[in-house]
């Protein structure tokens, strides 16, 4: 699944559908968007729409129809424990790393070796500080799965907080979805900011963005983040906002106050009350604090970035940081590590602070993707340079 508990009713993607796996990489790829189309029988009408922007469900079922032609190559229900050298070994003497997998039990029931291991576990859901979920606390990324859980009537008053396009959507669904119940958005700004969408910012996105921040100075890389860090980061496209608006604006007009916007308002504790969640709010310049119950409380509030270092165990030592302790990671997505580390660790996400904003959105993932694949194949034929030996990922 891809996002499946935040595909709400018209939610559409935030960038083209010719980002998708394998156009910007190649082109007449079988697995692209516009081969996916055709293969649906739905080409000429997604023509028709005129519209660069698909739904969310309709990229979701992109990627299921993609992942399907691949599916005899990979194995579901499985997590991968550890990463090692095999035991005995040292670096310099193996050229396998050895992956613990574990089944949907937990049990650990095989091992895999191989001589390069690309991470690419995901961003982590982030609460609000002291915020535990629970079955009336929820985070975003699995929304629809506790909403369809609750009975609808019985939700009288619920809040969203966050003020990044997710809590945005949210907002809205709830609003639609219950006619009868008041929905507070807690915003920890002034209000929703608009995504910087427009063409020469949405340069920063473009394949070639990532050479300029990786050999760019300290300077450079400091500017993309205050210059561009609202391309994507805490901001709402303009319709979700001017839609939001328009229901509260409605409101006023109609004289009830369904829709509560609590800007400049941080949630500072949670704890249950019987059936309801008692937040506890800082709200405005004076930093009054208030206590409001609710029947449900959603967190969007974004996530941490991906940690790999657990899963690398003893071999986290033979991998080189930088000064403020984060991975040093080569511009080939591989982790720098000592020299007598034979084996390849790369990242797929996790590397925004070497390689920029893009490293673990759509937006660049097949040029991404494809730099990973070449190295690996560049570094073992480079290794075998002389010998009569194929190359093999």
């Amino acid at each position: 699944g891809w996002h499946r508990n935040m595909l709400l009713p018209s939610a559409t993607m935030q960038i083209s559908f010719l980002k998708d796996l394998v156009t910007f990489r190649n082109p007449t790829s079988s697995f692209s968007f516009i081969a996916f189309l055709h293969a649906s029988g739905r080409l000429p009408q997604f023509v028709n729409n005129q519209d660069f922007f698909p739904t969310r469900q309709e990229f979701h079922q992109y990627l299921e129809w993609a992942q399907v032609r691949v599916a005899d190559r990979i194995a579901y229900g499985s997590e991968v424990t550890s990463i090692r050298l095999p035991p005995g070994a040292l670096p310099e003497q193996s050229d396998r790393l050895r992956l613990e997998v574990a089944d949907a039990t937990g049990r650990v029931g095989r091992v895999v070796e191989a001589r390069n291991v690309v991470i690419s576990t995901g961003l982590v859901p982030s609460m609000p500080e002291g915020t535990e979920r629970d079955e009336r606390v929820w985070h975003s990324s699995e929304f629809l799965e506790k909403y369809r859980r609750m009975n609808p009537g019985e939700l009288r008053r619920v809040a969203v907080v966050g003020a990044g396009q997710s809590a945005a959507e949210i907002t809205r669904f709830l609003y639609d979805e219950l006619p009868h119940a008041q929905v507070y958005a807690v915003i920890p700004s002034y209000g929703y900011s608009v995504a910087d969408d427009t063409p020469f910012a949405n340069q920063v996105f473009d394949p070639g963005a990532v050479d300029d921040y990786y050999f760019g100075t300290q300077q450079t890389r400091e500017a993309f983040w205050r210059y561009h860090r609202n391309t994507n980061y805490s901001v709402v496209d303009d319709e979700v906002i001017r839609d939001l608006y328009r229901r509260s604006y409605d409101d006023d007009v109609r004289g009830v106050r369904r829709l509560q916007l609590l800007n400049l308002t941080r949630v500072t504790g949670v704890k249950r009350a019987g059936a309801e969640t008692r937040v506890t709010l800082q709200v405005g310049p004076d930093g009054e604090v208030r206590e409001l119950d609710f029947d449900v409380l959603v967190c969007a509030t974004g996530y941490n970035g991906m940690e790999p270092t657990e899963l690398l165990g003893d071999i986290d030592r033979h991998c080189l940081r930088d000064e403020t302790g984060r991975y040093r990671v080569e511009r080939d997505y591989r982790i720098a590590t000592a020299p007598e580390m034979r084996c390849g660790i790369y990242l797929q996400g996790g590397t925004e602070h070497t390689h920029g904003l893009t490293s673990s959105l759509l937006s660049n993932i097949a040029v991404r993707s494809g730099e990973i694949a070449d190295s690996i194949v560049a570094r073992r034929v480079g290794r075998n340079a002389g010998r009569a030996v194929p190359a093999k990922v």
